[in-house]
């Protein structure tokens, strides 16, 4: 059944008198709106401009597509918003995610359309940058092997393990791609005494070296590096960007951390290279497929960390998130170019005002 519901508890059509239509998926058994129905953090910014939001009950892209046609904005939250849904838009000015991905939209497709996506590119970058480090940190130091050898009464057996690994003193650490937990992974790695490369095709060499960052090309930094931490965003450029090529030119020494996404990552060759021990060992926070099914390998790997993709989750993650999201959609239903535009070749197409300085070091001018 599709229906929308206002964010002041009616369960009828949205109000005539509002002046823009949000739409966004009912999602049921799943706290998005703090459990009261009201989206009262989204509307501090959506209730001034008389934006309202509307829940679609909709089991099926028809039904969504029923309910969203007619909106003039879009929550990508609980449902993917794919092409088919995109086409079928007819007033449709911005697409909002809550989050630093945009997987969760197909966003050429929007660009195509004439769409802005945005996304909140930075408000839990610490958080992200310090589940990290603390990821590398753990993995050099055997953390989840040496809990297991004192609950297990082999208190004895932890130094020995140590004999031949090194101190982090000197060892390099690899950032594939640049971006602003990259750059914060290294402000926290530079005091460990590491060396730092990067990788990014899209970050100029001056940014790497004026943050003390030496950059490299792909092969090299792979080659190079003790630590390989992958920061990309999913795209279809990013999709299996490490395989079992990747893996093979990695030291047998290294450890590989990812705190992105998890199809950045071709699994089953990770798993691959862990067994044969072409690496040493990998702690990550993001999967191909979460949760993981009960027979992924890695749950069963000791020299694998794993964490359940919460390396942004703090008290300030979720309300500084959707309260951003909500500003991010009333700049542009206001008629004006959102903070952070992720497809920012389609505001020169649309009739919004550019009011930010020159210049940004996000968004638009990035």
């Amino acid at each position: 059944m599709v229906g929308g519901e206002s964010t002041e508890g009616s369960e009828g059509p949205v109000s005539e008198g509002r002046a823009f239509k949000v739409a966004v998926q009912r999602t049921r058994g799943v706290s998005f709106d703090l459990g009261d129905g009201s989206f009262a953090l989204e509307r501090e910014a959506l209730d001034p401009i008389g934006a309202e939001i509307v829940q679609i009950d909709a089991s099926s892209s028809d039904e969504f597509i029923e309910g969203a046609k007619d909106a003039d904005a879009i929550i990508a939250r609980g449902r993917r918003i794919h092409s088919g849904i995109i086409a079928a838009l007819e007033r449709c000015i911005v697409i909002g995610c809550g989050s630093v991905g945009t997987d969760t939209v197909d966003v050429p497709a929007a660009t195509k359309a004439g769409i802005v996506v945005t996304n909140v590119p930075d408000v839990f970058i610490e958080e992200v940058a310090d589940h990290a480090v603390m990821l590398l940190l753990a993995a050099a130091r055997r953390l989840n092997v040496m809990d297991q050898l004192v609950r297990s009464g082999r208190f004895a057996e932890g130094r020995p393990t140590f004999v031949d690994i090194p101190r982090l003193l000197g060892q390099t650490l690899g950032l594939i791609s640049f971006g602003n937990v990259a750059v914060a992974v290294a402000r926290r790695a530079t005091p460990f005494g590491f060396r730092i490369l990067a990788y990014d095709p899209y970050v100029s060499e001056l940014k790497m070296t004026a943050a003390g960052v030496e950059p490299v090309g792909f092969g090299e930094l792979l080659e190079r590096s003790d630590f390989v931490s992958l920061h990309s965003p999913l795209n279809e450029e990013t999709h299996h960007l490490m395989g079992a090529e990747q893996f093979a030119k990695m030291k047998r020494t290294a450890v590989f951390v990812n705190t992105g996404r998890g199809p950045c990552v071709d699994e089953a060759a990770l798993c691959e290279a862990l067994r044969n021990g072409e690496i040493a060992g990998a702690a990550l926070d993001v999967l191909e497929v979460e949760p993981p099914a009960e027979d992924n390998p890695l749950l069963e790997l000791d020299n694998v960390i794993l964490t359940p993709h919460v390396a942004s989750a703090t008290a300030r993650m979720m309300p500084e998130t959707r309260r951003r999201l909500g500003r991010e959609l009333a700049t542009t239903l206001a008629g004006r170019w959102p903070r952070s535009c992720v497809n920012p070749q389609v505001l020169p197409r649309v009739d919004l005002e550019r009011w930010q300085p020159y210049p940004m070091e996000r968004g638009p001018n990035r």
